[in-house]
C-alpha cells in the first residue's frame, strides 16, 4: 500500500509540475518542422519582377532551400548566396540553375554535407529557372 501512497504523490508532483502550454511546445517544436520564413524577409528589391517573386516563393517554400541556406541565403550547412563569392561556377544564372538541376556531391562541397539534385525536392523546371533568379537576385548588390 505504501508502494501506491508513493507512485500517486509522484504522479501529482509530475503533473502539476508541467505546465499546460509546455507540453504543447515541446512537441510542436519535435513533430512540426518550422514554417518557411516570410517572403517580407527576403532582401530589397528581392520582388523586382514576377520570376524573381516565384522563386523567392520556391526557395521558401517547395524548393526547400532556405532549410541549408538560411531565410535570407545567408548560408546554414549550405554556403551563403549572399555575396559574390561562388563555390562550384561564376554566379551566372545558366551556372545557379546547372547547380539546383545536378546538386553538389559530399567531397565536393565546402561543408562535407552534399546538396542532392534540386536539393531534394520535386521542383519543375520552371521552378528551376525561378529559384535560379531568385538565388542570383540575392547575390547582387544594390549600387554595384
Amino acid at each position: 500500500m505504501d508502494t501506491w501512497i508513493r507512485f500517486g504523490l509522484l504522479l501529482s508532483v509530475m503533473t502539476a509540475g508541467a505546465a499546460p502550454g509546455a507540453a504543447q511546445t515541446n512537441s510542436e517544436n519535435s513533430a512540426t518542422p518550422a514554417a518557411p520564413p516570410s517572403s517580407s524577409e527576403a532582401p530589397p528589391g528581392a520582388s523586382a519582377s514576377p520570376l524573381i517573386a516565384q522563386g523567392d516563393a520556391v526557395f521558401h517554400g517547395p524548393g526547400n532551400c532556405y532549410a541549408c541556406h538560411g531565410s535570407k541565403g545567408e548560408g546554414l550547412v549550405g554556403p551563403s548566396l549572399t555575396d559574390s563569392e561562388w563555390i562550384h561556377s561564376k554566379g551566372t544564372l545558366e551556372e545557379i540553375e546547372a547547380q539546383i538541376i545536378h546538386g553538389v556531391a559530399k567531397e565536393d562541397s565546402k561543408s562535407g554535407i552534399p546538396m542532392p539534385p534540386k536539393g531534394g525536392s520535386t521542383i519543375s523546371d520552371e521552378d528551376i529557372k525561378a529559384c535560379a533568379a531568385y538565388v542570383h537576385s540575392l547575390s547582387q548588390k544594390s549600387g554595384s
